[in-house]
């Protein structure tokens, strides 16, 4: 199911609703707004690797620090080939929120290991997990009104969501833009992306999801296989070009497409156009998969469906963080694969934000989210579900906040800049599903 459908589709009212609106409105917990600031002592060899030297003290670090120090290494399983030559420590900021003491923990920790913990006793069973999750950095609410509101006229010249454009102003994609990109107060640039978001949306619900729409399993394939020949545009001999641009005339969603991508060109680079390309095929690739399991009949292990995840999220509408902001990310430092593992993680744990915020209005059918796969899978109740998803996300925040401080100590200003923004989209998205009334039972 698309974001836009999931806006759309009715609000539960029922106790799990209630549950996790509840949950979801909860903030006292959380992130920090900004990452924490970089040592002023400089960054050292950018990416250098020494692979070991975390396991054993610092020789020369003080015996005591005035704030807790962030690991300048990948956390969890797995990560000790990936670690970072721990220059100096990359301090919390002063205004950064305490929290009481933890308990040890009850089991394996690190990214991925939350099923494997034994479960606490609570002693209420309507306690509420909160999300560990920045807030927004900004929210200029007339700025996103006027991206929306020219969005939803753009929705119309093109074609897409006929008849459905009251739902389109609801689902206020233009207060999502302006809440993710604070670095830009440009409302042509928010709206440049927030038309590239709509585009993308709109296929899932016109290809895979919303009949009412056109969508039909049958013609999933080719419609994608078109989509990308639109996207990264394919030049046919002469006498066979035509029938691709008269394929492309009727459809709607491939207009879109043109549209917003000719309007980004007048913002992003060539080379930050090629990175939404690769994306948007990737995100195809991922719808192809859910037609299948729709055509199957089929529910995905959770495995399988985290992986869908990594590759059906946010991701097109966070790679251009830079473009909206104005600069550009050096390709070498966009192409590191620690770079690309904190942005694929942040990613995922966007549209797990999205799965919490959807489990009221997916109790049945074909379609999908974490808790619900996770209840199946473990034969578990839909509330501990909840708690398992909150879990997995919170793992995916927290090794962000990581991963990218000890990058951003690394790299250059550049991707320090880049990494705050990443970070702001985690603020941004959470904040835009949390105040959406369409996801909401209470005010937020």
């Amino acid at each position: 199911m698309s974001m836009l459908s999931r806006l759309t589709a009715p609000a539960g009212t029922d106790d799990l609703a209630e549950f996790v609106a509840t949950l979801l409105a909860r903030t006292s917990a959380r992130a920090p707004s900004t990452l924490p600031e970089p040592s002023p002592e400089g960054p050292g060899d950018p990416f250098a690797t020494e692979p070991g030297l975390l396991d054993a003290p610092h020789a020369d670090a003080p015996a005591a620090a005035a704030r807790p120090a962030l690991p300048l290494a990948p956390v969890g399983l797995g990560t000790g080939a990936a670690r970072l030559s721990p220059r100096s420590p990359v301090a919390l900021p002063a205004t950064a929120p305490t929290a009481a003491p933890k308990p040890a923990p009850d089991g394996p920790t690190g990214l991925g290991t939350a099923s494997l913990r034994t479960p606490a006793s609570p002693s209420d069973e309507t306690a509420v997990p909160e999300l560990y999750c920045p807030g927004p950095v900004r929210d200029d609410v007339a700025l996103g009104e006027e991206v929306n509101e020219r969005l939803v006229e753009w929705a119309e010249e093109v074609g897409i969501y006929p008849g459905k454009l009251d739902e389109v102003r609801s689902a206020n994609v233009g207060r999502l833009i302006m809440l993710a990109h604070p670095d830009s107060d440009d409302p042509d640039r928010l709206l440049a992306a927030a038309k590239c978001a709509l585009a993308e949306w709109a296929t899932d619900d016109h290809y895979v999801d919303d009949a009412s729409l056109g969508a039909d399993p049958k013609q999933l394939a080719t419609r994608l296989v078109l989509a990308d020949a639109v996207v990264d545009p394919a030049h046919l001999p002469p006498p066979y070009a035509p029938a691709l641009e008269s394929a492309v005339h009727e459809d709607s969603v491939l207009i879109a497409y043109r549209s917003s991508l000719e309007g980004l060109a007048r913002y992003a680079t060539a080379t930050q156009m090629a990175r939404l390309r690769h994306e948007l095929a990737v995100m195809f690739v991922a719808y192809n998969q859910e037609g299948e399991w729709r055509a199957q009949g089929r529910t995905p292990p959770v495995w399988q469906y985290l992986t869908h995840r990594h590759e059906n999220s946010f991701l097109p509408c966070m790679v251009l963080i830079d473009a909206v902001g104005g600069y550009e990310l050096p390709p070498d430092e966009f192409a590191d694969q620690r770079v690309r593992r904190v942005f694929t993680m942040a990613g995922s744990a966007t549209v797990l934000v999205n799965d919490l915020h959807s489990v009221a209005k997916e109790q049945s059918g074909q379609d999908f989210n974490l808790p619900k796969l996770i209840a199946a899978e473990e034969r578990c109740s839909q509330r501990e579900a909840i708690q398992r998803t909150v879990e997995i996300h919170d793992e995916f925040v927290r090794t962000v906040e990581v991963e990218a401080a000890a990058l951003s100590l690394a790299g250059s200003p550049t991707l320090r800049r880049f990494l705050t923004g990443i970070w702001a989209w985690l603020g941004g998205n959470r904040e835009w599903h949390r105040t959406s009334p369409r996801y909401n039972t209470r005010p937020a």
